[in-house]
């Protein structure tokens, strides 16, 4: 066993628009696009493309965009065996308003994502204790995530937490995490600290380190990633690109963390690469159309040079 990622599915239906509209205002937009998405097989697909060997747990609907999800797992050569649908909960949907500088906002609507329970997770205890990594985001029930960490934790399966959308977690939920990889909004609203400086990011992956995180990485755009630990403070440095769509940036550096921590790199170099994984995803549209390969980012680290971070 390897990857295992619990997490979710969503049908992403992108508007593309010059500007997102002011409130009671209507503009025309540019184009509409349906990309299958959700951070769950964003990061799935993401660790799959890059090498890693993927199942998927969570639920979908047994509606088209249920079909389709499973369809779109399994062309990736992910295990989809434990992945559940739901009669009573359409499949989630994203609602994504893309403006033309790449700027994003989106609403999700969740749908069957948070139809799957704690009772579900208690039949997969053993898919936990198998695994290499898992990976967790926060568009499921927070209880069941909050399971399936202790969980872990008990087997001593390292844990990816992405805590987005953005909420307040509990201390008991944090002290079983090994890597936190909060962006600066997640981080401000898991520490209270406004991340406006280096100083103010590295004082807020210190708070989250009090609380009992193994390993913060607050991704910070196109200036790259902090590291915090009890070992070091250290920047890693990003890539300078022109963005096109960052939708699934953040879901695409998890899944390549988790690629570089199983392969044994030093942190440092496992989120340097992330950074690679996450820029070049940004110079594509869509969700899961612009995850790359392996073979696409050591080109990419090739060709581009860092920003200073």
């Amino acid at each position: 066993m390897g990857i295992l990622v619990i997490g979710s599915f969503m049908m992403d239906l992108v508007v593309y628009t010059p500007r997102a509209p002011k409130d009671g205002e209507t503009i025309i937009g540019n184009s509409f696009s349906r990309f299958p998405g959700g951070k769950g097989a964003n990061q799935a697909v993401s660790a799959a493309r890059l090498g890693g060997k993927v199942t998927m747990v969570g639920k979908v609907g047994t509606d088209l965009y249920g079909d389709e999800a499973l369809a779109t797992l399994k062309k990736e050569q992910i295990n989809t065996q434990y992945l559940l649908r739901d009669k009573n909960f359409a499949t989630g949907v994203g609602f994504v308003t893309l403006e033309e500088n790449g700027s994003n906002r989106i609403i999700v609507v969740p749908g069957a994502n948070m139809n799957y329970k704690s009772s579900d997770l208690e039949k997969i205890k053993g898919l936990i204790r198998n695994s290499k990594i898992l990976i967790v985001q926060l568009e499921m029930e927070l209880n069941m995530i909050e399971q399936a960490v202790s969980y872990a934790a008990f087997y001593q399966v390292p844990v990816i937490l992405n805590p987005a959308p953005a909420q307040v977690l509990s201390d008991d939920l944090l002290r079983n995490i090994t890597y936190l990889t909060p962006n600066e909004t997640e981080a401000e609203m898991l520490t209270g600290i406004k991340i406006a400086s280096k100083e103010d990011a590295e004082r807020a992956g210190n708070v989250l380190l009090d609380k009992g995180v193994k390993n913060v990485i607050i991704t910070l755009a196109e200036k790259g990633s902090l590291i915090v630990n009890e070992n070091e403070i250290c920047y890693v440095n990003g890539f300078s690109v022109t963005p096109i769509d960052s939708v699934a940036a953040g879901d695409a550096f998890n899944g390549a963390l988790s690629i570089g921590i199983l392969k044994g790199k030093p942190l440092k170099d496992a989120v340097k690469y992330a950074n690679a994984v996450g820029a070049l995803t940004v110079t594509k549209g869509g969700a899961i159309p612009s995850l790359p390969t392996d073979k696409d980012v050591d080109e990419f680290i090739n060709k581009y040079n860092f920003v200073e971070g």
